[in-house]
């Protein structure tokens, strides 16, 4: 799954997505703004902080063709001066332009950012939300453990006073119930966007190797993926150092959905007793993605390539396809305007239902944070004000989710923003969390590791899925 980044990526939640569209215009030419921006970096065991200047680009007013139900009353940021201590990952600038606007309708909030890649996050969040001055806002690529541990706010308090429950998309992503069991029980996060994952492709090369319209059954996508190897392209742009985390999990989790059904998959994520990732469809998949690398349709030195470096060597034309999320998509339309396009993963048979990882980023407050009313309003002006639902479209890429009415703003004809929007709908009910979000450490103790050492010819598809279920068996354990 938060996904740009790093990912990056990756995905929160399964979620049952009926995405909506409606029509705005575009934003306006972007203006330089110079934004103080607070990064973590990780060096040995302590983490030091650093401050550096970054010259951001961000979009001058846009006309939107309908305005979002006003913001239900309830807790609020107040009037003082507030400085929301948060903490998100690198590699995601629509949170961070969502902070910048937030400023301009509300002076009296400023805000406090410190940012780290995915892995570091996921390590460093257990020491942020027990020490001395606790997040406000954090992101939270996994929160099972955080909350067991009483370290995250109940935020049931909050869906009540704004009417987040009555939301058309149900918040069964964040929840959890009191044997630690996800999609039901008491909240603890809230989404930013509604993320969808699938294939990009350049419509360039794809032309190159005949490829007309997006493969309809796994079997055609094998077939391109040959034809673009035989014609000395690469066949598949993707990552896989540890700093960012094994972009192999993006393939091998909709190889996973194309073999078998997306039920067992998501039990596995959420802890569900008995569930397991070592299944007989999941052997399949895993022996798919091993024959993928064997054929040589990888970047060879992607145990090297981090997110972002695989991102920009997409978009200057390195691989016909590359596996990842709608975050990446103005990226994707800066660096190849109308030359980028996307498909789900395609199903096993001609006719059958896609699946797709699906869902919003998650987003934390820390059980002791100093401004929870803020947080709160803050995550409720994300979905239902109209100039946020804009940033969220134009920066993020995807559905903005919210209230029952809001409107979605549309993007320009040839945007791969477009192909990813009218995705959401053709997934539905069949969506995924990222099997990265099972535990607080499987991405950096067991899947990193596992599909790195694949990469090498050190691991196969079995032993995959036995180190895998391991590793998560020793964690729920602790």
């Amino acid at each position: 799954m938060d996904k740009k980044r790093v990912f990056w990526p990756v995905l929160a939640g399964v979620v049952a997505l009926s995405l909506i569209l409606s029509a705005c215009a575009p934003a306006a030419a972007p203006t330089p703004e110079k934004v103080v921006v607070t990064s973590v970096v990780e060096k040995q065991a302590t983490v030091v902080v650093k401050e550096t200047v970054v010259v951001k680009e961000t979009s001058a007013p846009v006309v939107v063709t309908a305005t979002p139900p006003p913001t239900p009353s309830g807790p609020s940021c107040g009037t003082q001066p507030v400085k929301m201590n948060v903490y998100f990952e690198t590699g995601f600038p629509t949170i961070t332009n969502l902070t910048e606007e937030f400023t301009k309708q509300f002076p009296n909030v400023t805000w406090d950012i410190k940012q780290d890649q995915f892995t570091n996050l996921i390590n460093e969040t257990p020491r942020v939300l027990a020490g001395d001055n606790p997040p406000d806002i954090i992101r939270l690529p996994t929160f099972v453990s955080f909350a067991k541990e009483g370290l995250l706010m109940n935020l049931d308090k909050y869906a009540t006073a704004f009417g987040w429950n009555d939301w058309p998309v149900p918040l069964q992503f964040a929840r959890m119930d009191a044997n630690g069991i996800r999609g039901s029980g008491t909240l603890y996060a809230m989404g930013l966007n509604y993320q969808l994952t699938g294939v990009f492709y350049n419509k360039k090369l794809a032309a190159q190797i005949g490829m007309t319209q997006p493969p309809a059954t796994l079997a055609e996508l094998d077939d391109l993926l040959a034809k673009a190897k035989k014609a000395g392209l690469l066949p598949i742009m993707e990552w896989g150092s540890a700093k960012s985390g094994m972009g192999l999990a993006f393939p091998l989790q909709q190889l996973m959905a194309a073999y078998g059904p997306v039920g067992p998959i998501n039990d596995w994520i959420f802890n569900k007793p008995g569930a397991t990732i070592d299944t007989p469809n999941n052997l399949k998949a895993a022996q798919h993605l091993e024959q993928w690398l064997k054929n040589g349709y990888f970047p060879p030195d992607i145990n090297a390539i981090e997110y972002t470096d695989a991102a920009t060597r997409f978009g200057k034309g390195e691989g016909v396809f590359t596996f990842n999320g709608d975050w990446q998509n103005k990226g994707y339309n800066d660096a190849m305007p109308g030359n980028v396009g996307f498909f789900v993963m395609p199903p096993l048979e001609a006719g059958g239902k896609p699946a797709a990882m699906s869902g919003p980023l998650t987003y934390g407050v820390a059980a002791t944070a100093k401004h929870g009313d803020c947080a709160a309003f803050f995550f409720n002006w994300l979905a239902t004000n109209a100039k946020a639902r804009q940033i969220n479209v134009d920066y993020g890429g995807s559905n903005p989710g919210g209230p029952a009415g809001a409107s979605v703003p549309t993007v320009p004809e040839g945007s791969v923003t477009k192909d990813t929007l009218a995705g959401g709908p053709k997934v539905g009910s069949n969506a995924m969390d990222f099997i990265a979000n099972a535990t607080s450490s499987i991405f950096a103790q067991g899947w990193t590791p596992e599909l790195q050492k694949m990469v090498g010819g050190k691991q196969d598809a079995a032993g995959l899925l036995k180190a895998v279920q391991a590793e998560y068996l020793r964690e729920l354990s602790q």
